[in-house]
């Protein structure tokens, strides 16, 4: 066995999360070791819709999901699914959001999730001017789309909640939807979210954080974390194969892969997966300006550099299973339902987000390792929440009292 690495903080995990907290940190002075078995950023940080959602208060979990859920399941075309032969394991987490659905849960979850997005932009404004990303963000909102009936104000939940939360929504007819996006067909109205923005390029944005974080002094090892061990020091000891990692501190942001790793220091996180695919399409000149979604389809399209990314819809079914081409094949037929002359898909793909039953990421101290802090479990919000999740994570380290306030997040919720 090789000679044990020694750091004063590890972070275990290079997904967006992983990086924006590792580039904080070295901004300050620290010395960060990241481990991840494959390339930072090449997970779910790549293949999400590239949106900034600020927007996006309304848990998963909600009333008018639970509503749905039957036709959700048996329905083949629905965005959201569930492969048959995870259905035993996940039973417990099934009954876990269904409880979260309810309406007082839900609207509890809202209002966590909408104070702690209510930063997301200011934090990401500073972690993009800090780490030389602003070229790669484009601020021109995002707009849901009613594809055959606008419903009346207030008749949606999520709806409801964004209003009560003070988000800015703009509710469009159909010819001002027209003169936002005139690519798109006919629609019967839409939604606008002014304050949102996307990343043309995801995958360049993980590399340029990468690479700013390692220009600090920040080094990467590429391992997977298979033991985490609290030591009698104080410090946390790490196993990856033959290489041994001893650090004061510990970010655990492994997404989807976190819930082993904390339970191991004495967390049983209820987290689970969710299979996100996408598509894409080239395109030398985009069709949409900004990121666009026909709720009732589930998924976004997203202008990204020399190509349409169709990302979306949610199969639970865990890690193991293959791609499942019916999920591809909805997404493409999605996208041609509004761009009917698009050409042949150019890529797909299959990742993995880290998603708890309530909705809410894990940011916090461990409840009994007091240096292992979680950052993980951000299901669709991974991008959205990056730079506020990481600026919260270096304050819980550098001891600083100061927003946001992290109580509805810890991992004391789950009991």
């Amino acid at each position: 066995m090789v000679a044990p690495i020694k750091t004063d903080i590890e972070v275990v995990g290079a997904g967006i999360i992983g990086l924006a907290t590792a580039f904080r940190l070295a901004s300050a002075g620290r010395e960060v070791v990241v481990i991840d078995p494959n390339e930072p950023g090449s997970g779910a940080s790549f293949g999400n819709a590239g949106t900034l959602a600020p927007y996006a208060c309304a848990p998963v979990g909600n009333p008018d999901v639970l509503r749905s859920l039957p036709n959700f399941f048996l329905n083949p075309e629905s965005p959201l699914a569930i492969r048959l032969a995870g259905l035993p394991t996940l039973v417990p987490w099934l009954s876990r959001f269904a409880r979260q659905s309810l309406p007082a849960a839900a609207h509890r979850n809202g209002r966590a999730l909408a104070a702690l997005l209510r930063e997301a932009m200011p934090a990401w404004r500073d972690l993009a001017e800090q780490s030389r990303a602003s070229d790669l963000f484009r601020h021109e909102g995002c707009l849901y789309l009613y594809r055959e009936k606008t419903p009346a104000k207030g008749a949606e939940w999520g709806d409801r909640l964004r209003d009560e939360m003070g988000v800015r929504q703009h509710r469009l007819t159909a010819a001002e939807v027209a003169a936002m996006e005139p690519a798109l067909p006919p629609m019967a109205g839409g939604l606008f979210f002014p304050d949102a923005a996307h990343v043309d390029d995801p995958a360049a944005l993980t590399r340029r954080m990468a690479a700013e974080a390692e220009s600090l002094g920040a080094s990467f090892e590429r391992a997977r974390v298979e033991q985490a061990e609290p030591q009698r020091d104080g410090k946390i000891r790490l196993t990856c194969g033959d290489r041994i990692v001893d650090a004061h501190t510990v970010v655990l942001a492994a997404g989807a892969w976190s819930r082993s790793l904390a339970l191991q220091a004495g967390d049983k996180i209820p987290l689970d997966t969710e299979r996100g695919y996408h598509v894409e399409f080239d395109m030398d000149a985009p069709l949409i300006k900004r990121p666009v979604s026909p709720i009732d389809l589930g998924f976004y399209l997203t202008p990204m550099v020399g190509r349409l990314r169709v990302a979306g819809t949610v199969e639970l079914g865990g890690l193991a299973a293959p791609v499942n081409p019916a999920r591809i094949a909805l997404l493409e037929r999605g996208a041609r339902k509004l761009f009917p002359a698009l050409g042949p898909v150019r890529g797909q793909w299959l990742g993995f987000r880290p998603s708890l039953p309530d909705s809410l990421p894990v940011i916090g101290r461990s409840r009994h390792c007091e240096n292992l802090i979680h950052a993980f479990g951000h299901g669709h919000l991974g991008m959205t929440l990056a730079g506020i999740t990481s600026q919260a994570v270096a304050g819980l380290i550098e001891r600083r009292n100061e927003a946001p306030d992290l109580s509805a997040f810890g991992p004391s919720r789950f009991g």
